[in-house]
């Protein structure tokens, strides 16, 4: 099995800053970012002691297939994927909230619904609903987005109230938000899915709005499978799933929850193997494509040597 990619630590002509998110090395320039899929794998906002080989690979090529696929739609970030695991793009200043849109009640909104709940970041939920159940139409239930520890919900109203986002700016954010997701609700159609909610992030270059980060991966969005569908919901069964909700079930199983106290079940060679091979179906099941694996030897060096060229 091929070694995962826990980090990198280049040095580049020109470069102005590095940051180290949970699975992401990015390096900053003067009017662009490159940004590094790495192979760490983070649940429960802690990320797990062991790289899983190809992950990232998986998720920045699924990325880049979306962001390609929406353009006409909204302006994106992104100018070139010079390798695998690779994205190079604008510098944009984020907006600090995220666009959750919602297609079905399922994950964080269901269990607010569950306990009683009939109004999710200000958005009214009919009576009589169950879980997964389709909305009547997608909704949007931003956050803010937090450096550090949990996101939080906010509503519409407060985020133009506490001058968060111009009005007028977040309801072109709605507008983009709500028409990715018809698009990409279309194009998981065609694979057999069903997009159930997904996050997107957007950011400002040159006084124009621009789509930033990754967009429809297995780690940003929750797909089910259409094919039996109404059927399991019908008989209120649970729904067939495509996302990495796989890794925090096995976590769970293993008494992890992210919990102080609480410590990360061994990921041993088969379990790591396990989840590669799930990510590696999740990307031929999302984009339709077989997986084409980049070559493993030396991949700190084949990423540098991309980047480098591409600079």
């Amino acid at each position: 099995m091929s070694q995962g990619i826990k980090q990198t630590n280049f040095t580049f002509p020109g470069q102005t800053g590095f940051y180290k998110g949970k699975v992401r090395d990015v390096y900053y320039f003067p009017d662009k970012l490159v940004i590094v899929a790495t192979d760490r794998i983070s649940a429960f906002d802690v990320v797990l002691p062991e790289p899983i080989p190809y992950k990232g690979q998986v998720l920045n090529t699924i990325a880049a297939k979306f962001l390609l696929a929406t353009k006409d739609i909204v302006p994106n970030w992104l100018q070139s994927v010079p390798d695998p695991n690779v994205s190079i793009g604008l510098s944009c200043e984020a907006y600090a909230v995220e666009m959750v849109v919602r297609g079905y009640l399922a994950g964080h909104a269901w269990r607010e619904y569950k306990a009683g709940k009939r109004s999710v970041c200000g958005v009214s939920l009919p009576e009589g609903l169950r879980e997964n159940d389709k909305l009547p139409q997608p909704i949007i239930t931003p956050t803010t987005k937090a450096h550090e520890g949990h996101d939080e919900d906010i509503s519409r109203e407060e985020i133009i109230a506490k001058g968060i986002v111009k009005e007028a700016e977040y309801v072109q954010l709605e507008k983009y938000a709500l028409a990715l997701f018809a698009r990409g609700t279309e194009m998981a159609a065609a694979q057999g899915l069903i997009l159930v909610d997904t996050k997107y992030e957007f950011g400002k270059y040159k006084d124009e709005i621009y789509l930033i980060d990754e967009i429809h991966t297995p780690d940003s969005s929750r797909y089910f499978y259409a094919d039996g569908y109404a059927e399991r919901q019908q008989r209120g069964e649970a729904q067939k799933q495509l996302s990495k909700e796989f890794v925090r079930q096995w976590l769970i199983e293993n008494g992890f929850q992210g919990k102080d106290g609480q410590k990360v079940p061994e990921m041993t060679p088969e379990i790591v193997k396990g989840i590669t091979d799930r990510y590696i179906e999740l990307y031929e099941k999302v984009t339709g494509e077989s997986f084409v694996r980049a070559n493993a030897s030396e991949i700190e060096k084949r990423i540098e040597q991309n980047i480098l060229h591409s600079l």
